[in-house]
């Protein structure tokens, strides 16, 4: 742990193998995140699971989304169609969301990187904001813990996202 700021790297590889599982025997991808949208930004940092928010929005409970940087990941039991729908729902009730962080897809759950583009493709706001996705974070391993309501700056041209407050 630290205090001063600090620069969150891409994992050269990962793998989908529960962690507490056959650690000799692992399978590891090479992987690097990846750009949707060009931009750079600096905010405050609110998400998690995709259906653990929607699960809270309309209560009490729901963070405020305006002018933060989202992150969100699933988990394998969701599918295209479900993260398709259940993302639509967030971004429809989330105005003002200022950039995009998107976790790795685990392989069971069948989100292409075609189909993920699609999906985002269906969301003008989002070629207006900075988005990454593939990033090392959710239900793959490496995981980077995130601090929820903590300050990122996010820079698409360098892959470049950086803890400024936490």
């Amino acid at each position: 742990m630290q205090e001063e700021a600090f620069t969150l790297q891409s994992s050269p590889k990962w793998s989908d193998h529960p962690w507490f599982l056959d650690q000799k025997n692992r399978q590891y991808e090479e992987t690097k995140w990846k750009v949707y949208s060009k931009g750079s930004v600096t905010g405050p940092l609110y998400g998690g699971n995709l259906c653990t928010l929607n699960l809270l929005q309309g209560t009490g409970y729901m963070p405020e989304l305006k002018d933060c940087i989202l992150f969100i990941e699933d988990d394998s039991m969701t599918c295209p169609e479900t993260f398709a729908r259940d993302f639509t729902s967030l971004l429809q009730t989330s105005e003002g969301v200022k950039g995009l962080l998107l976790g790795r897809f685990q392989k069971s759950s069948g989100v292409t990187e075609e189909q993920l583009r699609f999906i985002l493709d269906k969301h003008p706001q989002l070629k207006e904001i900075p988005v990454l996705y593939d990033m090392d974070f959710g239900h793959t391993q490496p995981i980077l813990t995130l601090p929820i309501g903590g300050t990122v700056q996010i820079n698409t041209q360098d892959l470049d996202v950086r803890l400024i407050d936490f």
